[in-house]
């Protein structure tokens, strides 16, 4: 992504922003995995939308006065003895080719400056990203953030711009799609190396040694998200990532994976019978989340209700489960589809936008999920591709990953 891009996401931002007021945004930090040890550092993708600065500790700061923005990002300084431990730090002037940020300042002088600006009298309202999962997750420096604005600033006005970012998030720019379509690339690979090594005995870290491999060969250090990769009954845990399970001959593989380019995501899932042949079990039900996709893709359009996407592929999916002899109503399908068939993908997985309620537009990129789960049967498997909104309908950014049954053993006959 280049610095032009982080730019007019900034400059989207501001325009929605009151006039006398401030943002504040921090990258965030690696939390504490046990005794001296870290998790690895993921960036907050709010701030990475805004920034493109993949690095910890650091801020961006943007007052709108008087309809004039001025913004500051604040970095950590250079530290010989620390960075050998820990790495190189970016320098003020790769903050500013990635970020178009010119105003460059050190994080020990955030404090100072933003007491300052708080105090000026020329802010009444003062933004955070202010995200949570759920209500009991640990305080994030936003939060801790806004705690110390209510009791030392008490006359200012902590507001939420997260909807505001929900809202420019939803739609991608080109660059955004191109670089889900240099992931999908490595996403394809992947997924190919897994059908063509599958085989009855081989365990589920093996199938993840494939995809890993296809991913780290192209430069790609870490998947889109946790890869599920499921044999047999694991396929009946929606989120599985143990990967200690074996593949017996005739278990289905389930597989729920994708890469990243430039910080974008891709989710694919496809589900394939170990030993390279579908069962006539298998065969009829894998049809009908094919026939279910595929209806979908030929269906989506601008101005389609975002809430239908998922009815209609529950509706249409029953239909198809009626047909052979598995339920005899609507009233059933949860017996086998557990899961929503649609949501939106970007720089998170599970997309943070603006779409519930909302009409489908151009430039939307979101997943058609159809999964189906027959616990009698031992089978239980998804379809999941990734779906661009065109001004005319929609294009399925996936189709390259072998989806039919045909492609699929014709794969792993190789």
């Amino acid at each position: 992504m280049t610095a032009e891009f982080h730019k007019a996401n900034r400059q989207r931002l501001y325009a929605e922003m009151k006039d006398g007021s401030a943002a504040v945004f921090f990258s965030g930090s690696a939390p504490r995995q046990s005794a001296d040890a870290y998790y690895t550092f993921f960036t907050n993708r709010n701030f990475l939308y805004l920034t493109g600065i993949k690095f910890a500790g650091f801020v961006l700061v943007a007052t709108k006065i008087g309809g004039n923005v001025q913004e500051s990002i604040y970095i950590l300084p250079p530290d010989l003895m620390k960075e050998r431990w820990t790495g190189r730090r970016p320098k003020a002037d790769e903050v500013m080719a990635q970020s178009g940020i010119t105003d460059i300042r050190f994080v020990e002088n955030f404090e100072n400056d933003i007491h300052r600006v708080l105090n000026s009298g020329n802010v009444q309202h003062v933004y955070l990203d202010l995200y949570r999962h759920t209500p009991d997750e640990g305080l994030d420096e936003a939060h801790r953030f806004a705690q110390t604005i209510k009791t030392g600033y008490p006359f200012l006005t902590v507001e939420n711009i997260l909807p505001i970012l929900k809202r420019l998030r939803t739609l991608k720019a080109p660059c955004e799609i191109d670089a889900m379509r240099r992931a999908m690339t490595v996403t394809r690979e992947g997924i190919l190396r897994m059908m063509r090594a599958s085989h009855p005995g081989m365990y589920e870290y093996e199938y993840k040694a494939e995809f890993d491999y296809a991913l780290t060969s192209a430069g790609v250090l870490e998947p889109a998200f946790h890869s599920i990769i499921s044999a047999g009954e694991n396929n009946f845990c929606i989120h599985y990532d143990s990967y200690m399970g074996q593949a017996k001959d005739g278990d289905m593989i389930l597989n729920d994976v994708g890469a990243q380019w430039d910080g974008e995501c891709n989710d694919v899932s496809r589900g394939w019978p170990c030993n390279g042949k579908y069962s006539k079990e298998q065969r009829m039900l894998y049809a009908c989340a094919l026939n279910t996709s595929n209806y979908m893709f030929s269906i989506i359009k601008p101005g389609m209700l975002m809430d239908d996407v998922d009815k209609t592929a529950r509706r249409y999916c029953c239909e198809q489960l009626k047909k052979i002899g598995l339920l005899s109503s609507y009233d059933e399908i949860g017996k086998y589809m557990w899961h929503g068939g649609a949501h939106h993908v970007g720089y998170d997985v599970h997309d943070v936008v603006d779409a519930l309620g909302k009409p489908i537009a151009p430039n939307m990129v979101f997943c058609v999920d159809i999964g189906i789960y027959a616990e009698e049967l031992g089978i239980g498997f998804r379809v999941e591709d990734n779906c661009l909104v065109t001004p005319t309908g929609a294009e399925n950014l996936s189709a390259s990953v072998p989806r039919t049954i045909e492609d699929i053993e014709a794969v792993m006959a190789k």
